[in-house]
């Protein structure tokens, strides 16, 4: 088994009206089969042992799925590999290597405590229009509405996002279109998702816009999300979204004129 030793900076922040700072800590024998938060787990059990109080930070399916586990790991969403940080290996580092740990740094995403942020900004966009409408009743058959393959590989390429926010860590404008535009797209590319199409669009751009900045084109948050999400469905985004302020005030011009 290969070991490193590392030296960890790591945020500490009582809470988003205190004073943070960096605390260092020297790990020594570090596996580097290891995970980045197992790591972060010794160091919380080396903190308890001295009576310190542990990191916080967030995790939950340590599987790469969940999206929960996000922070800045030497100025990189999730670090140096294209994965999230439960899935980042200490093989990615040096030994020796000083490691910076950091929250996410967004506007849109309030910091709770250390490495924690309040990511509810998230629910707040896809609550507003994230869903589809159906019929109650029992199930439909498998085959009844026929999708078409690039539809439904497109719409799954887009489903792939786990709303970790590494896009928007990333954007120097801290601006949420490509988490955004994947959530609209798998639902706007299938057959079943037409009915709220331009209603959808229209207000989940809306709330997106009233906590994070504007794209600018950058492509960090494309280099940055560990599910490789495309730029492709920024384009979309913006498409339906001036096409959904001509068909909705069409539409109101129609039930109120």
């Amino acid at each position: 088994m290969t070991t490193i030793d590392i030296t960890l900076k790591v945020w500490r922040q009582a809470g988003p009206s205190e004073p943070g700072r960096f605390d260092t800590h020297a790990m020594t024998g570090v596996s580097t089969d290891m995970s980045f938060l197992e790591v972060l787990d010794i160091l919380n059990e080396q903190l308890l042992a001295a009576d310190v109080e542990p990191v916080v930070f967030e995790h939950d399916c340590r599987e790469g799925i969940c999206g929960t586990c996000g922070m800045m790991i030497n100025g990189q969403a999730h670090g140096p590999e294209n994965t999230t940080a439960c899935q980042l290996h200490m093989r990615s580092f040096d030994d020796g290597q000083t490691i910076v740990v950091e929250p996410w740094r967004a506007s849109g995403f309030p910091l709770i405590k250390d490495l924690m942020v309040d990511r509810s900004a998230f629910d707040r966009i896809i609550e507003s229009g994230g869903y589809i409408t159906v019929n109650t009743g029992s199930a439909p058959d498998a085959n009844l509405t026929p999708v078409p393959k690039d539809a439904a590989e497109e719409a799954f390429n887009a489903a792939a996002c786990i709303g970790c926010g590494a896009c928007v860590a990333a954007c120097p404008n801290s601006a949420a279109q490509l988490f955004t535009s994947a959530k609209l797209a798998h639902l706007n590319l299938l057959p079943q998702g037409q009915a709220e199409r331009w209603t959808r669009t229209e207000a989940m751009v809306e709330v997106m816009e009233e906590f994070f900045g504007s794209c600018t084109n950058h492509g960090e948050c494309h280099d940055a999300c560990p599910k490789d999400i495309s730029l492709d469905f920024i384009a979309m985004m913006n498409r339906d979204y001036l096409v959904a302020k001509i068909k909705n005030r069409r539409l109101a011009g129609q039930l109120y004129p």
